[in-house]
């Protein structure tokens, strides 16, 4: 897998960043989300370094001028609820791409630390021969990006895989390189060291669901 960790150069990316961890400013949930749809702007751009692309012919009011746009056929997919402000940063730059949906959530049986993901809705365009692109802003233990893309499957094969995570533990990138072909690119803003008995990200950021669109009962 072709691992790009934004993290390691510096950046303006370093602010949003800083400003979705702080637990004063994740108080401002539009603020939070915003940042987290700043990064995934961030992401989108550095990953349209290595995409394809075709020369066009434009006319312009004084003449015609040849540029090079993009010919990738994209899929945007992300994990549902967490993942929409990071769909919506990744849409404002390919604005043309088709769009596909999951539902990817931990099931603690009777409490316990242990949990299984759950996969209960999925909306997806023909995935053969085209771009998927696909979102989850917690790279935690990996098993829910890797739960989706399972369920992705009988939509097609990709031409492509790019991964897309705000933050992530090494363990869990660790999981996900095991379970993708070794030409998947992961996309990653940047990489927290561990997990906790719980299987979150330390030091994380938190839930970004609930600090995206406020705590959930459980059930």
């Amino acid at each position: 897998m072709h691992i790009h960790n934004l993290s390691q150069k510096n950046s303006v990316l370093n602010t949003f960043i800083s400003e979705v961890r702080n637990v004063n400013i994740q108080k401002d949930r539009m603020r939070f989300r915003r940042n987290i749809e700043r990064i995934g702007e961030i992401l989108g751009y550095e990953m349209s370094k290595i995409l394809n692309y075709k020369s066009v012919s434009v006319e312009t009011p004084l003449g015609t001028s040849s540029v090079q746009v993009l010919e990738n056929d994209i899929v945007l997919c992300s994990v549902l609820r967490a993942g929409v402000p990071l769909h919506n940063g990744l849409l404002n730059y390919f604005d043309t791409a088709e769009n596909a949906f999951i539902s990817a959530y931990r099931h603690h049986e009777q409490n316990s630390e242990n949990f299984e993901i759950i996969v209960e809705y999925l909306a997806c365009p023909n995935l053969e021969n085209k771009t998927l692109i696909l979102a989850d802003p917690m790279l935690a233990t990996g098993q829910s990006m890797v739960c989706a893309f399972e369920a992705l499957k009988p939509y097609g094969t990709p031409k492509e895989i790019h991964l897309v995570s705000v933050i992530g533990a090494q363990e869990g990138i660790d999981y996900v390189e095991k379970h993708f072909d070794k030409t998947t690119h992961l996309w990653i803003a940047t990489v927290d060291e561990k997990l906790n008995n719980k299987g979150y990200i330390v030091p994380g950021l938190g839930d970004a669901g609930d600090l995206s669109f406020g705590e959930k009962l459980q059930h």
